[in-house]
């Protein structure tokens, strides 16, 4: 254990091991508090959380691989396979292979993927009400979400065999 990790933990009292102490389970529950939120919302249209994402993403850039794709939202390729084919029987995107290399396959937006973008704003706007946010406490709440998450993928993780 480093000398930083056995100080945290000993600064720690008896009831952090309490549930509701724990950040995870608090990252944890609101997770599936938004999962509530979007499902009524995404239902509309027939879509999952997931298959949002991937709306979402191309959204910012069509015409992306399903490799990059996977990357961005961190899926593999076994998950978004039978999302992407459900979105495509859905109407909202067209996967072809990249003429330049056959073993790629490029996912893009459809007519009805792009019109979706417009009740994406509405669903946006849904969300922000359901979470009684502002747009600045949003911005703060999700700047550390990633920094969060940016420690949690850059830091080692050490167990007690690490000592």
């Amino acid at each position: 254990m480093t000398t930083k990790a056995a100080k945290f933990q000993d600064a720690l009292p008896d009831e952090a091991l309490a549930l509701g102490q724990q950040l995870c389970f608090a990252v944890y529950s609101a997770a599936h508090a938004f999962n509530r939120v979007y499902k009524p919302l995404l239902d509309r249209f027939g879509i999952t959380y997931p298959q949002y994402l991937v709306l979402l993403a191309l959204w910012q850039r069509n015409g992306m691989t399903v490799k990059r794709i996977g990357e961005e939202l961190g899926l593999d390729s076994g998950t978004l396979s039978p999302l992407l084919k459900r979105l495509e029987a859905a109407g909202y995107v067209g996967r072809m292979r990249d003429p330049a290399d056959e073993r790629q396959v490029i996912v893009s937006l459809t007519e009805n993927g792009r019109r979706l973008k417009t009740e994406a704003f509405r669903i946006l706007a849904e969300i922000g009400r359901a979470t009684g946010c502002s747009l600045e406490e949003v911005g703060e709440l999700r700047d550390a979400l990633h920094r969060l998450t940016q420690r949690l993928a850059d830091g080692p993780v050490e167990g007690p065999e690490a000592e």
